[in-house]
């Protein structure tokens, strides 16, 4: 194979390994996983957005998850959502969310999610959002939410893992 067509084939892998690959991340810290951090885009004006990830604990000690925040927001905080009858009611959580060993602890729209106030510009579909999530033990870890469509349940392509 000449030389031009070894690279033209070397771009061509190189772009196909890429296409359908998710935007999503895996991340650690100590025993913690910490998987897809993703946001929903936000309409202008909006001064509030939510956060949502996974969490698994692999040790055998419980951690909590007691901070969070997003670049371009004044604070953040961790909420649950609830059902009680027709009503919704969203409330912060008290003293932070423990993660038991060997449990997941999925922060998702309609149950436990993080709140990022104040915003000062909107989040776009896109582009991601650089922010940290702190627990009791594992300390301050730096993530990036990947920011989805404004109606998104879920992080897109959530079952095609990275680690970092």
């Amino acid at each position: 194979m000449t030389r031009p067509n070894r690279t033209l084939a070397l771009a061509a892998l190189m772009l196909a390994a890429t296409i359908g690959a998710s935007p999503a991340h895996d991340y650690a810290a100590g025993a913690l996983k910490i998987g897809h951090p993703w946001s929903r885009a936000t309409p202008a004006g909006a001064k509030v957005a939510g956060g949502y990830l996974t969490i698994t604990n692999t040790g055998r000690e419980p951690d909590r998850l007691t901070a969070a925040a997003l670049d371009g927001a004044s604070r953040g905080e961790i909420h649950s959502m609830t059902m009680e009858g027709n009503v919704m009611k969203m409330a912060p959580v008290t003293g932070g969310l423990e993660i038991k060993p060997g449990e997941t602890v999925t922060l998702k729209p309609g149950g436990y999610h993080l709140m990022f106030l104040d915003l000062k510009a909107p989040l776009k579909k896109g582009e991601p959002a650089k922010g940290t999530v702190t627990f009791e033990r594992a300390g301050t870890v730096p993530v990036e939410f990947t920011v989805e469509g404004i109606g998104a349940q879920a992080p897109a392509g959530a079952g095609h893992q990275h680690a970092h």
